[in-house]
């Protein structure tokens, strides 16, 4: 470990991976990659958090299914969702033999998957790890914001959470994407409080995660196929960029944001997508198989996410927020 940096010699695969997205996810610019596209939002369940859950829990079955492995040789499932006490990832849990981390890093808890099954992988504790993550619009607006049956008009900084969810299975075997690297966030937080505002939230984290992995690997920006952030969203993105090259990094030409990539910005959706399925399906979907094709050498998922809680809004408390880097090789 190089600081805050980790290189990981036995460079764990990715064996498969599984997406599944809602009706909205699965018209838009990506949609074409993910595996499964559901047509209701309910998935055949009577409330929108038991939706979440299953639509995770799915995601799972089908990456393990894609391995041809049995549940007993899947060593953990690293897993988390956004919403109270991370339910839907638990809840998902409860239908596999496995043994089960649940973990919260908020919109950035698909990257910190991959890290710390990267890190049982690599260390030879276990031969494979499921990491998945998922989200769903409806469950984390009420959860987070208001309740649905207001109606409320979204102000133009807003981001749609993303419905649905990803999984991978990393292993020491197969011939898929490497994880050769990442860098461990840290909590940054720039004062701002505006709950919708999620992209100027995050974005000095990623910024500060992106600048140390800089740092301590020796990787330039031009060492980089893509640098990927997780959620954003078009104005985060902005910041992201402009936070960069006031530290003389200029990432114009290698930056996409997960967030801006989901949904066709430009006819409906403000800022694009967010929520702790955004990242997990783009990545799992769209970039593993760019990866796979070797369309890609070498890319950087950055995934960000805001630490906030419906509590620590209503009383007037800032936004800190963290963004962890994960480093795959075709």
């Amino acid at each position: 470990m190089r600081n805050r940096t980790f290189i990981f010699k036995n460079q764990p695969r990715i064996h498969a991976t599984a997406t599944l997205g809602g009706p909205k996810e699965g018209s838009g610019p990506v949609g074409k990659y993910i595996d499964t596209i559901v047509h209701d939002d309910y998935f055949g369940e009577k409330t929108f958090e038991k939706s979440e859950r299953k639509m995770l829990e799915y995601a799972i079955r089908q990456a393990i299914q894609k391995t041809n492995f049995s549940d007993k040789e899947i060593g953990a499932i690293v897993a988390g969702d956004l919403l109270n006490q991370i339910i839907s990832s638990s809840y998902a849990c409860r239908a596999f033999d496995i043994p089960f981390l649940g973990i919260y890093n908020a919109c950035s808890t698909m990257s910190e998957a991959f890290i710390i099954g990267g890190m049982m992988v690599d260390g030879g504790y276990v031969e494979n790890v499921i990491c998945a993550t998922g989200s769903h619009f409806s469950s984390a607006e009420r959860q987070y914001r208001y309740p649905l049956e207001l109606g409320n008009t979204r102000p133009p900084q807003a981001q749609w959470t993303v419905t649905g969810a990803g999984a991978a299975v990393l292993s020491v075997r197969g011939k898929g994407p490497k994880l050769v690297a990442a860098t461990l966030g840290k909590v940054v937080d720039f004062g701002i409080t505006d709950t919708n505002n999620m992209g100027a939230a995050m974005a000095p984290a990623a910024a500060d995660t992106l600048l140390e992995h800089f740092k301590n690997s020796h990787f330039k920006p031009e060492d980089y196929d893509l640098i990927i952030t997780g959620d954003l969203g078009a104005f985060g993105s902005r910041i992201f960029k402009d936070l960069m090259w006031e530290k003389g990094f200029d990432i114009s030409e290698r930056h996409v944001d997960c967030g801006e990539m989901i949904y066709n910005i430009a006819e409906d959706e403000f800022q694009g997508g967010s929520g702790a399925g955004c990242s997990a399906i783009v990545f799992n979907g769209y970039f593993y198989k760019k990866l796979c094709n070797k369309e890609y050498k070498r890319i950087v998922l950055i995934a960000t996410g805001a630490l906030l809680s419906s509590v620590s809004s209503q009383q007037g408390e800032s936004i800190p927020s963290i963004a962890h880097a994960a480093v795959f090789e075709s």
